[in-house]
């Protein structure tokens, strides 16, 4: 019978770090989260299908390519989007090329709505991440989760 390897435990230095990047992972998207719903009156997630759909020149993805870029399921893309639509922010139509994909379309007034949630978005986002940073710092966490993007997604871009 063979035996299993042995685990490669985390030395301390090792587990600091995982502890630490657990952490932010865990508390950063809540905190994110609390901020917009305050300010803005949308989830994170909401903000993100606004800001992906904004930056396309046509204001226009598959549905599928945006669950991709918001790194969320289709099925919860779906719910989120029917929301937004709800709202007048985007919508929903098929897609001429492809009768069983579905194309998402950023209105005039969620375009407003993303831009009206941007600046303290992305005064949070400063705040929280990149003011307690120095700049050799934030160049470091780029090329760091980068690499760990690399090693869950190795087609993924960074």
């Amino acid at each position: 019978m063979d035996v299993p390897p042995e685990p490669r435990w985390l030395d301390a230095e090792e587990e600091q770090a995982w502890i630490a990047l657990a952490g932010t992972l865990i508390r950063l998207p809540a905190a994110l989260d609390a901020q917009l719903r305050r300010d803005a009156g949308i989830s994170h997630f909401e903000y993100q299908v606004l800001a992906k759909l904004s930056q396309v020149p046509d204001g226009t993805l598959r549905m599928s390519v945006l669950a991709t870029l918001t790194e969320g399921s289709l099925p919860r893309l779906s719910q989120v989007v029917a929301r937004l639509e709800q709202r007048g922010w985007v919508q929903r139509t098929p897609d001429p090329d492809d009768g069983r994909a579905t194309l998402a379309t950023l209105t005039d007034a969620g375009r407003a709505k993303g831009a009206e949630a941007a600046p303290g978005h992305v005064e949070e986002v400063r705040r929280l991440v990149f003011d307690p940073l120095t700049r050799t710092q934030a160049r470091q966490l780029r090329e760091i989760g980068g690499r760990i993007m690399r090693a869950i997604d190795p087609d993924s871009l960074d």
